[in-house]
């Protein structure tokens, strides 16, 4: 029975780093399910402020799912969610590991309300995290302050390419 145990302890690193190898795989392969596309924020004079190229996320789990897988986003990367229609639209930082700043934008294209939002503090889940609302048929996630480095306010406008 002694000689036993030390099959099943390798057998339980193999699958231990199997699981790992797995969920690695699984990670990148969602990534893959996410279209892309370039986000262009332009000012009232049609000045371009910035661009950031963006993860699509069009469905409600890629909705509901958001920036939580994201371990970080790079200067110009951010996430573009795209809802049904325009109405009042409510965010969250579940599960994040990073601020971001969250952009509302109405089905023409006009920036409607912009919030920096921070960390949670640590412990803080379900109905204690703080909602970030604001009218939007989009809603554009981008690293902390990057609207404030680029000059974006509320009324600028954004181009998406593509049909979303």
């Amino acid at each position: 029975m002694s000689a036993s145990r030390p099959r099943v302890a390798v057998l339980l690193v193999l699958l231990t780093a199997l699981a790992g190898c797995t969920g690695a795989l699984s990670s990148v392969a969602n990534d893959g399910e996410y279209d892309r596309t370039t986000v262009t924020v332009v000012d009232a004079d049609g000045g371009e402020l910035g661009t950031v190229d963006v993860r699509v996320a069009d469905t409600y789990t890629k909705r509901y799912t958001g920036l939580s897988d994201t371990a970080s986003l790079g200067p110009d990367e951010g996430m573009l969610f795209v809802h049904g229609s325009e109405g009042e639209q409510a965010y969250v930082m579940r599960d994040m590991d990073f601020p971001i700043d969250i952009v509302f934008v109405a089905a023409n294209g006009t920036i409607t309300r912009i919030h920096h939002a921070e960390l949670p503090p640590e412990g803080t889940s379900g109905s204690d995290l703080e909602r970030y609302r604001g009218v939007g048929k989009y809603v554009l996630e981008v690293p902390y302050g990057w609207t404030t480095d680029n000059g974006v306010c509320e009324g600028d406008t954004v181009e998406i390419a593509g049909d979303y």
